[in-house]
Order: C-alpha cells, then structure tokens, then sequence
C-alpha cells in the first residue's frame, strides 16, 4: 500500500494522491446525490397525485435503492482491493446510469421497485473510495484524506435542496407533470460523465503487502461482538442520516404544509451539516478519544430526538372539576356559578372558571411563530336547576385545552443539531476501528458500512409503518429515541467492564 512516509513520495506523486482524492469525492458526491433521488422524486409524484401510494409503501420506495447500496459495498469493497478503484469505480458509474435513466419509464410501484434497486448500487461508492483513497496517501495522512472523502455525503443535500427547484422547473411548475420523467435522465447523464472523467483521468493502484485471504476469513471479524456493537452506532450515526435525508421531505410537506421546494431545503439542513463536518468529528476523536465523543454523539441525539417526539396538537382534556360539598337541591346554575341549597343551612356558591376568548387566533396558528404550548382550563355546568345533588356528586366539569404547534424553524434547528452529530459520530465510530481490529481495517469497515446501510434502508420502512400504526409523523423519532438509548447504555456498560477488567482496584474505590 502507498503508505511509506510522506517524504518518500516524489511531488508528482503528492498532486497525484490530492488530484484522486478530488476526483473520488467528486465522484462520491455525485452517487450520494443520486442515490438518495427517490426521497424527493417519489413525495413529489405522491404529493401531485400522480401515483397515491401509501406511507409504507413511500418508505419501501425511498429505502429499497439503500438496501442494495448496503448489500453489496462489502462485495465492491473486495473486489476494489482486488482489481483497483479506478476500473471498478469507473465501470459502477456508467452501470448505475443505466438503472437510473430506466426510471423515466417506470409507472407502477414495481417497475419504480425495480429501479431502485439497480441505481441503488450508487451507495457501494463509498466503500469503494475508501479503499481507493488509502492507497494514495501515507498512515499519517489518511485520516485527513478520509473525512474529506466523507464530505461527499453532502450529495444527499444537494438532492433535498435543488432537485425539488429542478422538478419545478422540468414541470412548468406542475402544469406538465410528465416533464418528472427528465430527472432521471439529468442524473443520468451526470453519472454518465463523471464514470468517464474518472476513466479518463486516473490511474491504477492496488494495495501493495496485503495478505492474501479467502472470503471466509475477511468475515472472520464477524465473531466478535464488537464489530456489531460498531455496527450498531453506524445503523444510527450513518443509516440515521441516510434516512432523514429521505423522510424529512414528505414529513415536512405532510406535517407543516410546505411546499416540496421549501421541504427539500429544509431537510438539506440537516443533511448538509452531516456530510461536511465529518473531517471535523474526525479531530475531535483524534483530540478527545472517540469513546468520548460517542458519549456526547449519542447523548446530544437522545435529548434532541426526546424534544423532537412531542407532535403537533390541539387536545381538549377533562381538567380540574368542582363536586358538591354536601348534598342539596340545585338552585342556580350560570356559567360564573352554581347554588346549593342543603336539607339544613344556607345555601352554597361555588365559582367556577369561566372561559374567556379562545386559546389561539387563526392568525397565530398560521403564523408558525409559537414556541412554547399554551392551555387554558374552564368549568361548565353538568346540572341542572332543581336537580337533586348528592355529597361530592360532580357539578361542574372541567375542561383543559393545550396547543402546541411543533414550531417549524424549533424542529429544523433541532434537526440540524442531530444531523451534525450524526456526521461527528461517522467520523467517531471509524476511529474505534484501526484502534481494535489494526490487522483487518478494511473488512470490519467494510462491514460496519454495510450495516450503516443497512439502516438506511430500514428506517424509511420502519417510519412508514410506524406512521401507518400511531397516525404520528413524531413516531421517528421515537423509533431513534429507542435506539439511540440502546446504544448508549450498551456502550457504558461494556466500558464500565473493560475498567473493571483494566483497572479493577481503582474501580472499587471509585465506586
């Protein structure tokens, strides 16, 4: 491998290495964007009426194309160790353009099935980068080279934020609905374009001193625990993101009214973060450990997606009521007061909360400016005059009523804040890998991507059947709270045996 010190390398040989990393993040860039397509193509067809699938079936449409860039990045993975990322990086472009333009012609749900699945060989680019990159940068280097390789996740915001502007356009603002059909297409021959500039412009080379190893032992790291404990993370921190990239644009449309447009721009607020700062959360775990930085990762997510899961609403709840005091006949009833008259002594008066106006205009709740919930609480009557009451019978009901409107711009800032640590925590869970499995970096890499993307695919599927059960767009974040917290306990517990086990007299007094 092309990993000797740096002063070794001739200048020829370090433009070199920076000109392939361009060109690789390029490329990458270009297949994420591609790959997540369907997140704003099928909510786009969907909220036009020109197909009327359900929720579910939205998730499985959005999630089938990362399935198959999940399934095989392990399999792309080894065969760029084995023939070189240039020919297998090239040949994947210009194969993933072909499935891709194929969708100009889909117009059933299976048809559309069936292209996802082909042009979701766009998310193998990653594993194919990867080990392409390292072989052109020395040890010391390769981190560097790595997170701005991983930049290339940007690609999914740049789908959220332009591909709605360019359907607009295609579609003369919705007047030609057919004209969707030349998206496919665009993305096509840009896949197309870029597979031959690559072609064109780079050069072969195979990791060097890598020993030879039967597919059975490049699994082998799947014994252990660890590895799918990492891969754990990854479902979130990788698969997480992957997901959101996807289901924020038909959630905004369907839960705030946005428009495609508006919705693509404001899931790209929480896409774009993710993918850019992921050479940042690389410091941070070179600087801090990564064991540290998954603490804050995976504690920041749980208490943002915890403030994330309240939903919308407008509920009326029964609320504090007033019960007779002593049985009598009721001798006047209002909305301000009820009498009492008992068998023996003077009547008595009980007040009651009166309602007074209503708990929010029409113009605040189409101004999307409140942040906080509101209530108000009243008491009506529930008798009436002459009526015969017994001791602690229920006179007067009462009536709670909360607002919440899940403030729009509150969720976005919120959104942004997950989607930055899941791109920091990207960055976190590769670092544990060279510190754990030094001899087998590229395998369990491998693996862990392809378990990351296996979320990816998962999670739209989870969140359609969840909304199709509880009715709650709120219910993703639910699923990521469960999650989130799974994760988080089960690494403190393994940290907290492996300093027993290190340190086991200074754990005692610590404790």
């Amino acid at each position: 491998m092309a990993n000797g010190s740096n002063t070794d390398r001739t200048p020829d040989e370090k433009s070199r290495a920076w000109w392939i990393l361009g060109v690789n993040t390029f490329a990458f860039t270009v297949c994420f964007a591609a790959w997540m397509m369907n997140g704003v193509l099928i909510t786009y067809l969907v909220d036009n009426g020109v197909h009327s699938w359900s929720p579910s079936e939205i998730g499985w449409l959005i999630g089938i194309p990362v399935l198959t860039g999940a399934v095989f990045r392990l399999p792309l993975g080894i065969a760029t160790d084995k023939w070189g990322g240039r020919i297998v990086y090239g040949v994947l472009l210009l194969f993933c353009a072909i499935p891709m333009y194929l969708v100009s012609y889909c117009n059933s749900y299976w048809e559309f099935f069936a292209a996802g699945l082909g042009f979701g060989f766009c998310g193998t680019s990653f594993a194919v980068g990867i080990a392409y990159t390292s072989v052109w940068f020395p040890k010391h280097l390769q981190g560097t080279a790595l997170g701005i390789f991983g930049a290339g996740n940007a690609g999914a915001a740049l789908t959220s934020l332009g591909a709605p502007h360019v359907l607009n356009w295609l579609t003369d603002s919705g007047q030609n609905l057919e004209g969707w059909r030349n998206l496919p297409k665009l993305y096509a021959a840009l896949l197309v374009m870029t597979g031959v500039v690559f072609l064109l412009t780079t050069t072969k080379r195979l990791p060097v001193g890598s020993e030879a190893k039967s597919l059975l032992q490049r699994l082998s790291p799947l014994r252990q625990v660890r590895v799918w404990r990492f891969g754990l993370y990854y479902f979130f921190v990788f698969g997480g993101f992957v997901a959101l990239a996807q289901w924020l644009v038909p959630y905004y449309v369907n839960a705030y009214a946005t428009t495609v447009a508006l919705a693509g721009a404001l899931a790209a607020c929480n896409s774009l973060p993710s993918g850019v700062i992921r050479a940042f959360g690389g410091w941070l775990s070179d600087k801090f450990g990564a064991r540290t930085v998954m603490y804050w990762v995976l504690g920041s997510s749980l208490v943002c997606c915890l403030l994330l899961i309240v939903p919308q609403m407008d509920i009326r709840s029964p609320g504090s009521g007033i019960m007779a005091r002593a049985a009598g006949e009721v001798t006047g009833v209002s909305d301000s007061k009820i009498v009492v008259r008992p068998k023996v002594g003077e009547p008595r008066k009980y007040d009651l909360k009166r309602k007074e106006g209503e708990l929010v205009s029409e113009e605040e709740r189409a101004s999307r400016v409140l942040v906080l919930p509101r209530s108000m609480s009243w008491q009506e009557p529930v008798v009436e005059t002459g009526q015969q009451v017994k001791k602690k019978e229920l006179l007067a009901r009462g009536v709670t009523q909360i607002f919440f409107q899940a403030n729009i711009w509150v969720f976005t800032i919120l959104s942004l804040i997950i989607g930055a640590v899941m791109g920091i925590g990207k960055a976190a869970v590769y670092k544990h890998i060279p510190d754990y499995f030094p001899d087998d970096v590229g395998v369990v890499g491998g693996i862990v991507g392809v378990l990351g993307g296996l979320g990816g695919f998962i999670c739209p599927v989870i969140f359609g059947y969840l909304l199709n059960a509880t009715g709650l767009w709120t219910s993703c974040w639910m699923f990521f709270a469960v999650l989130v917290a799974v994760c988080l306990v089960w690494m403190h517990l393994v940290i907290q045996r492996m300093m027993r086990a290190e340190a086991p007299d200074l754990h005692v007094r610590m404790e």
